[in-house]
């Protein structure tokens, strides 16, 4: 049973029992548990000052890992860098050179990003620094590659062009080596018909008539008919990239103006028109509109030893044919 207390009234002379209110209780109750509600706060105030909390620890835990995986990150960027310079010396110094096109300017490799506040939003916070300087490199980075991707793609169409222009290059006998013989070569030659020593701007391949002619490089049929200029019948091939080759005193032709020819293609028969005092093949090659000496251009069928001898053949006749 729980203890009464009693007050003396002076009024009455009695002792009454002193009656307490439910709120009188509550205030009582509060002041008793002020100063232990007080410790406890402190002491989890001390706790949380010198102790993390679960949630805190595996939030300290996460950015411990973060930092780490950014480490690793700078790391990775750092062996991509290096190949991507390495990439860079191979365009520049081989790839480019090899396809004679200048290198791309180093201001534009590495070309920053404009804008102080380009990164505003990462400010602010610990790691900040470490988050910006990640993010410069990857921009950076990034706009490397689209650089390096693009010249990729110059040297991929350089390379289809250079596969067009050795493709297009007269670099073969019109007659196989079999079917004919040198009778005379580039330089000057003492013409059989106007019996004077002129420049004999071609090569003259002996052969029986009939034997057959083949374009030396892929181009367009420039000129295939009859003329009046001492080559009688002849083609002309434009193989671009400045070439022309021309093919003089056919018997007949197997090409019309206008079409494209590939090397190897039958483009005609020898024959013995025009200014000629036998049956042969008159070859000429064109650079820039300048007659060049065709035995410069044989590399692609012949060996060494038979490139040798043939320009010694050349260069020894003192005749042409024409």
């Amino acid at each position: 049973m729980a203890e009464q207390k009693y007050r003396f009234n002076p009024l009455t002379l009695n002792f009454e029992r002193i009656r307490i209110t439910g709120w009188q209780r509550v205030k009582r109750t509060a002041l008793a548990l002020t100063p232990g509600l007080l410790l406890g706060l402190a002491g989890i105030l001390v706790a949380y000052q010198f102790f993390d909390s679960p949630k805190e620890a595996s939030m300290r835990r996460e950015i411990q890992q973060m930092q780490v995986q950014y480490e690793l990150l700078n790391k990775q960027m750092s062996e991509v860098e290096q190949v991507m310079d390495d990439v860079r010396r191979r365009d520049d110094n081989v790839y480019r050179v090899i396809f004679e096109a200048d290198p791309i300017p180093m201001e534009v490799r590495r070309a920053g990003f404009g804008g102080s506040n380009r990164y505003k939003d990462l400010q602010g916070y610990a790691s900040s620094d470490m988050i910006i300087a990640t993010r410069r490199r990857l921009d950076q980075l990034t706009k490397q590659l689209y650089v390096q991707s693009v010249s990729l793609d110059e040297v991929a169409t350089l390379t289809m062009r250079k596969q067009e222009m050795l493709a297009s290059i007269p670099s073969v006998q019109p007659i196989p080596s079999d079917h004919t013989a040198i009778s005379s070569g580039f330089g000057e030659r003492l013409h059989p018909i106007h019996k004077i020593v002129k420049m004999h701007a071609g090569m003259d391949f002996t052969s029986p008539i009939g034997t057959e002619i083949h374009a030396t490089g892929d181009g367009v049929v420039e000129f295939a008919d009859y003329a009046t200029n001492g080559y009688g019948i002849h083609v002309i091939i434009d193989h671009g990239f400045d070439y022309k080759t021309l093919y003089g005193h056919m018997e007949r032709l197997k090409v019309r103006q206008g079409q494209r020819v590939k090397r190897g293609d039958l483009i005609g028969w020898v024959g013995n028109t025009g200014l000629s005092a036998g049956p042969h093949l008159h070859y000429e090659v064109h650079k820039n509109g300048e007659p060049i000496d065709p035995a410069n251009y044989f590399f692609n069928d012949l060996t060494p030893e038979e490139y040798a001898r043939m320009l010694e053949l050349s260069r020894n006749a003192n005749q042409s044919l024409d």
